[in-house]
């Protein structure tokens, strides 16, 4: 098809009003697109400047759409681009590329970054060849255009993946120095100069961003590089052709040189300036850095901020990088002295005005208050924000040179609290005194721990912050709100101070400006963190509700639910009478996130993260009901259509917290409904199909589905339940590629099945047994390796004749007794067993030899008899003795937490200044210590390992009432009575030391005997006075 029919198609496709004649043209574009030379004939729509730019926009949409779909598919099918076309567009784009308009240019930019991302260096090695040419003819723009993408595949590759780089920056930097020389020296340059300079310096940072390149490490090369960025960053930016409208002059080419260059400079100094943070072979580098050029770049910044002093622009992304790199500098002792002498300046003239409130704040309040909000709770926005940085600098500032500078500050601030309530009404500097408030509660955790500002922390609550509640400028209520929520776990000395800001703090939920509202709701939050007395809030907690959720009707954002969820958990099963309206609530709240979420605004993801807030206080609520299982069946509709949708492919962001409420309603409904059965074959096909990372979390209501509906689960046959377990099952650990490390949940899966269907699914024994031998063989991790004789105990336990039979039919009956008992044998460096560390693996064991242990004489050979007594008489005393550990250790706990009172607190003894960022409080100690034992990593040596404990260890199963020392007790009596000789025997077998483990055991089962009726007849007793 010629080049003018084909865009004809491709307009009516893209622009026709008619939807038939759209349409008609889809499908002939879905037929044709395929073809050989499809893609050449639309490059050349896309370059043709006299076509309709509409068309050629159209051309150039659906041309990068076809190349990011087809030109390197991922899923592993052929590309569907003949290799000859591939050359001619690979050619053909770097010719046009940089003749496109910039609307194009964009486009085709994207398509360039596939096909290099894909091609570079295998299928495209003339491409730095073609780039070198360019930059030294009269194609730069477009060669530094290609660059600039060719670099970006490397910026965060890893050493063996960087190799190609090296090469690009040999052969190119040295014509990168020598355009940007030349450009620099231009006496009136355009904003095409600007347009180049910007490709250098992206060039340039996306090849040093994780390392310094060789070439660069000559002095003599650097230096010419840092003159060029020191020149870009102080040249005055020409003041002809600057556009008036903020959001396009921020963006303006000559700001964007200067953005870049400080980003350049600001990875510099923080990859070399720090001695303390160099390798050996880059010491003598960061040594001339720091030498030649810190002091350079930070007398350049200074100046640059003056313009904040004097009224005049600088966009507020290269303040926020000027200001880290003050930061940066304020704890290196070269640095701090030349900062010293400008920080009164600094301090009090360009970074307490930046704290305070502006004018582009009043207009954004006034004119789109969810954008004011949305900004003041987004993070990311935060990394662009000179307040953000100015809040980070004072901070760095008290916490390592605080000794100078806090009580500085804090008295430049206490002034100007000062003036504001000494200002008459139609005068007090209400963005000042914002500004204050915003730094007293920045600096709430030096001012908490800090005399003799601790002790005057409640009267400068009461003075300065509670009077803001009730004042005229909306922006200094939701401030005042912010800074009480920072203050509400102080120790106050008057209680009605805290009721009085709680209650101010829950009166702004009703302000009439929705960011004082928001600010409201998240103060509310620490308020009901730190209440003692319930009894403050719990009068107006419907009333509470329900401006919450009037408020989340409003905004979308995570906080709100988080605020919900302490509200929840606070007050416990006092929830319940509103369960079922939060739950709706939080539903509807749901959607509407979910819906903003799959808007166009790829970049705001505050609906994403406010729905998975919506679903974690839905769990919260669930979990604060557990012990009123009626209420489930009330909310269970509620939630279903969001079960049903989200353990879709649709639910790929929220589905564990969709897993959590599903695992609940199976834990604590009376009953699971057919509706929530509906729900297993979504996961298993979310499972098979992409959610193995989540089978753990799907192990939880496989467990529910299994042991509290036994009957469906055995009964059913549309669909088939145990048949649908044994396919993802066996599909699973038939998969040598899956790590044994994701499979630890099927073992798990098959031993509940076997518990709790005992006597019920002989078919599925040997099949079972089967995929686990076969998976015991390649099994390398020795926890894995439990859980898979764990499945072999279950089945003995289920059937001993049954199994045993199998595996002596299989040939691998001996085999496998000698592999259980040598692991069970096996300890480490420090004397403790390496294998079967949990308590519930233990049990397992002891009743699966047990049950082999009952089996007649004729089934179990003579020889295997002894060794399985043995192992049987250690394993129930290692139970016994881990059993006495825990209870102990669970005793000592309940005693840590009645004692937690007897702590001092963060807020009560501790008065200095803490000048050595190395000395770190005891409270921040024992989090650390939680924290490495959180995350420890264990040696092969180690007496624990993350793999033997999880969550399921606390899931109810079959054999929760199974005495193991009962059972073992009743067994060997069994055999005594039954065949004596053949007890005499085994007994007579044993030496001293398993004689005394025997009657150790024995004494303990009688104990066992005693306490179980003991624990019956209470049981009866106080089913007797109930009723």
């Amino acid at each position: 098809m010629d080049p003018s029919r084909l865009a004809v198609i491709i307009a009516a496709a893209a622009c026709s009003p008619n939807p038939n004649d759209r349409k008609a043209a889809e499908q002939s574009l879905d037929q044709i697109q395929h073809s050989p030379q499809h893609l050449i004939r639309v490059l050349q729509i896309v370059v043709d400047g006299g076509c309709d730019p509409a068309v050629r926009q159209a051309a150039c949409i659906h041309f990068k759409n076809f190349i990011a779909k087809h030109w390197d598919p991922h899923s592993g099918d052929k590309s569907k681009i003949l290799p000859s076309d591939k050359n001619v567009v690979r050619d053909q784009i770097l010719v046009y590329v940089s003749q496109l308009p910039p609307i194009l240019r964009v486009q085709m930019g994207e398509c360039l970054k596939t096909i290099i991302y894909a091609d570079y260096p295998e299928q495209w090695p003339h491409l730095l060849d073609w780039v070198k040419h360019n930059l030294q003819d009269q194609q730069v723009y477009g060669a530094l255009f290609v660059l600039r993408i060719l670099s970006s595949k490397y910026e965060f590759k890893s050493d063996e993946d960087r190799a190609p780089i090296y090469r690009v920056i040999e052969e190119t930097f040295p014509h990168l120095l020598n355009i940007f020389n030349k450009l620099n020296h231009i006496e009136f340059p355009s904003l095409e100069v600007a347009d180049h300079i910007k490709l250098i310096c992206k060039i340039f940072w996306s090849c040093i961003y994780l390392e310094l390149p060789r070439p660069l490490f000559d002095p003599t090369f650097f230096n010419a590089w840092m003159v060029l960025f020191l020149n870009i960053l102080e040249r005055p930016v020409p003041v002809e052709g600057q556009p008036e409208d903020p959001e396009l002059r921020k963006s303006w080419g000559w700001w964007k040189t200067k953005k870049w260059v400080a980003h350049i400079l600001n990875r510099l100094y923080t990859r070399f300036g720090d001695m303390k943070l160099q390798n050996p072979e880059n010491k003598a580098f960061a040594q001339m850095f720091q030498m030649n050029y810190a002091a350079k770049i930070l007398e350049c910044h200074l100046k640059l901020l003056n313009a904040i002093r004097i009224g005049e622009y600088l966009p507020d992304r290269v303040i926020n990088l000027i200001l880290q790199y003050l930061s940066n500098s304020i704890p290196k002792n070269s640095m701090y002295n030349l900062l010293q002498p400008h920080l009164d300046v600094l301090l009090f003239e360009v970074i307490f005005p930046l704290m305070c409130f502006n004018d582009n704040d009043q207009m954004l309040w006034e004119e789109d208050p969810h954008e004011y909000v949305r900004k003041g709770y987004d993070i990311i926005e935060d990394l662009y924000s000179p307040r953000t940085a100015s809040m980070d600098f004072v901070t760095e500032l008290v916490r390592k040179r605080g000794k100078d500078n806090f009580p500085k500050f804090i008295q430049f601030i206490v002034g100007t609290f000062t003036r504001y309530e000494e200002a008459p009404l139609e005068q007090k500097p209400y963005r000042q005194k914002d500004g204050a408030l915003l730094a007293v509660g920045t600096l709430c955790d030096k001012l908490r721990q800090t005399e003799p500002y601790k002790s005057e922390l409640e009267n400068m609550l009461v003075r300065h912050v509670f009077p803001e509640f009730s004042s005229p400028a909306g922006h200094l209520r939701a401030k005042a709100a912010w800074v009480a929520g920072q203050y509400a776990n102080i120790n106050f000395s008057d209680q009605t101070n805290f009721s009085k800001a709680l209650h101010c703090v829950i009166s702004g939920m009703r302000d009439p400006e929705l960011p004082v509202r928001v600010d409201s709701v998240f103060a509310l939050r620490s308020f009901i963190e730190a209440c003692k007395n319930l009894d403050e809030i719990r009068p107006v907690l419907p009333q509470l509700l329900d401006e919450f959720f009037k408020l989340m009707n409003e905004v979308e954002n995570e906080d709100l639910a988080f605020t919900l969820e302490t509200i929840v958990y606070k007050f416990g099963e006092e929830i319940s009478p509103y369960a079922l309206g939060l739950c709706q609530n939080l539903a509807s709240a749901f959607w509407r996130c979910i819906d903003s979420d799959n808007g166009d605004d790829e970049t705001d993801d505050s609906g994403a993260l406010a729905a998975v807030g919506c679903l974690r206080a839905i769990s919260t609520i669930l979990e604060s009901i557990s012990s009123l299982p009626h209420l489930y069946g009330q909310i269970e509709p509620q939630l279903l259509p969001i079960m049903r949708k989200m353990l879709t492919t649709d639910g790929q962001d929220v589905f564990e917290e969709v897993l959590e409420i599903v695992s609940y309603i199976t834990t604590f409904s009376p009953t699971i409904s057919l509706e929530m059965w509906s729900l297993w074959p979504l996961m298993m096909q979310a499972l098979v199909d992409w959610a193995i990372d989540f089978f753990p979390n799907i192990l939880v209501p496989l467990h529910n589905y299994i042991t509290r509906g036994t009957e469906r689960y055995l009964t059913c046959k549309e669909p088939d339940y145990q048949q649908s377990l044994w396919s993802v099952v066996s599909l699973f650990m038939a998969n040598k590629n899956i790590d044994d490390s994701d499979l630890v949940p099927a073992p798990k899966l098959i031993g509940i099945v076997l518990q709790t269907c005992k006597g019920q699914v002989d078919q599925w024994v040997e099949p079972y047994l089967r995929i686990t031998l076969d998976r015991l063989r390649g099994a390398e991790k020795s926890s894995f390796k439990c859980l898979l004789v764990e499945v072999i105990a279950n089945t003995f336990y289920y059937n001993a004749a049954l199994a045993l039979g199998i595996l002596q039919r299989f040939g691998v009956a001996t085999e496998i007794l000698t592999i259980w008992l040598r692991m069970l044998q096996e300890k480490k460096k420090s004397g403790v067993h390496a294998n079967f560390k949990r308590e519930h693996g233990k049990k397992v064991c002891i009743l699966g030899l047990t049950s082999l242990l009952c089996l007649p004489a004729g089934q179990l050979p003579g020889e295997v008899l002894p060794p399985v007594f043995r192992a049987l008489l250690e394993l129930l005393v290692a139970y016994k003795d881990q059993l006495a550990e825990a209870a102990k250790a669970e005793e000592e706990e309940d005693e840590d937490d009645d004692n937690m009172d007897d702590f001092q607190t963060d807020d009560e003894d501790d008065d200095g200044d803490d000048e050595n960022p190395d000395e770190t409080d005891g409270s921040t100690l024992r989090k650390l210590a939680a924290q490495a034992k959180d995350f420890r990593s264990y040696s092969d040596d180690d007496d624990y390992s993350d793999d033997d404990f999880s969550d399921d260890e606390e899931l109810d199963t079959a054999i929760d009432e199974v005495d193991p020392f009962i059972l073992f007790m009743d067994a060997v009596t069994a055999m005594q009575a039954s065949d004596s000789l053949r007890f005499q025997s085994l007994t007579q077998t044993l030496d001293p030391h398993y004689q005394g483990l025997a009657n150790n055991i024995a004494q303990h089962t009688e104990q066992r005997r005693a306490e179980i009726q003991k624990e019956q007849l209470e049981k009866q007793s106080s089913t007797t006075v109930a009723s």
